[in-house]
């Protein structure tokens, strides 16, 4: 299994307590939070991942360099920073397999990988989409689901409940090639929100542990939830 980490942010939100770092790199208890991320992506079976790069990315390179654990470790460099949708077609140039994981390399989400692309196979998605129930929030935007399919993305507003976008996908590689796209676009709103209807989209929800360390709050909060590992 093949994974692409998008980890080329800089980290605007995050420079009153993570500076001259890119945002994966922030330190978590003493580690880069990428780390806890490849941690998990290995105890699930990815063989290889792309480090979709950019801002300082040789530090990056430098800490993980070709091989982590049972992983081989790839590069994509983006020399001028090209969305996530840019990133993620130009770091599908080094993968092999038919359907590839997208992750963001701020967030944290715990998903069965294998369970999910069992879905993704049964649904004969173009995109699985992991997805989790919460409560009481307004920071992300809410994911509409029929019958497991995605019919909809709704704007960052208060929800007492909700199902929210976990940043973890499984691309079918082809998906892009219909599509006149920019060099330069975002993955989510100009891509996934737009061609939605033109697409076999699929939830697979997961009750596991979310985190984004986008702002300092949750950043702090993180050292708690990797204690020890």
């Amino acid at each position: 299994m093949e994974a692409i980490i998008l980890a080329g942010g800089m980290g605007t939100r995050l420079q009153t307590v993570v500076k001259d770092v890119p945002k994966p790199m922030a330190k978590i208890n003493g580690f880069p939070f990428l780390k806890y991320l490849l941690d998990s992506l290995n105890q699930q079976g990815i063989t290889t991942v792309i480090l979709s790069v950019g801002y300082k990315q040789e530090i990056i390179k430098d800490y993980f360099k070709d091989h982590y654990l049972d992983m081989t470790i790839l590069y994509s460099s983006e020399d001028s920073p090209l969305g996530t949708g840019g990133a993620i077609i130009q770091a599908l140039k080094l993968t092999t397999e038919c359907d590839v994981y997208v992750l963001n390399g701020d967030t944290f989400f715990e998903v069965d990988l294998k369970a999910m692309q069992r879905l993704h196979t049964e649904t004969k998605a173009d995109i699985s989409l992991a997805t989790k129930v919460m409560q009481d929030f307004n920071r992300y935007g809410t994911v509409k689901i029929e019958v497991r399919r995605v019919i909809a993305f709704e704007e960052k507003q208060y929800q007492t409940e909700g199902s929210i976008n976990g940043g973890v996908y499984l691309i079918k590689k082809e998906v892009f090639k219909p599509f006149q796209l920019e060099t330069k676009f975002s993955f989510e709103s100009d891509f996934l929100e737009i061609k939605l209807r033109q697409l076999n989209v699929i939830s697979f929800m997961s009750e596991g542990y979310f985190i984004d360390i986008g702002i300092p709050e949750d950043y702090h909060h993180a050292s708690t939830v990797f204690h020890g590992k």
